[in-house]
């Protein structure tokens, strides 16, 4: 592999563990018969897969974003529900809930009865 090669790649992608894991799965994509965007040069997959970074023929942050894809084992889709939430009269108070209110008094009296009741020793 050229020194070249990596040195222009490091301009595009500061990391250079990210830039080996995105010229290795570009590396994959291009075995598995992807178009390349450079004349290949009788060059293994990963020497293109870097001179494809190093060029800018490839983004490197789409080269991420597929990346992360092709690891996720899960992907959540967002699907609208199948029916919709029911309407709320807001003009009936008929329908309104009630809530109780406590006075101060009343709960911390309901606090104490639930604390356990402290220990003496005689």
């Amino acid at each position: 592999m050229a020194r070249v090669t990596v040195e222009d790649c490091i301009e595009k992608v500061e990391n250079r563990f990210d830039l080996v894991l995105m010229a290795a799965h570009r590396a994959r994509q291009i075995s598995s018969g992807s178009q390349i965007t450079i004349d290949r040069d009788n060059d293994k997959n990963p020497v293109v897969a870097l001179r494809e970074i190093g060029d800018g023929m490839i983004s490197p942050e789409d080269l991420h974003e597929d990346l992360i894809h092709s690891l996720q084992k899960y992907v959540e889709v967002d699907e609208p529900e199948r029916h919709a939430a029911p309407v709320l009269d807001s003009q009936s108070d008929d329908n309104a809930d009630n809530f109780d209110t406590l006075s101060e008094e009343e709960l911390l009296r309901g606090i104490e009865s639930l604390a356990p009741p402290e220990r003496r020793e005689d």
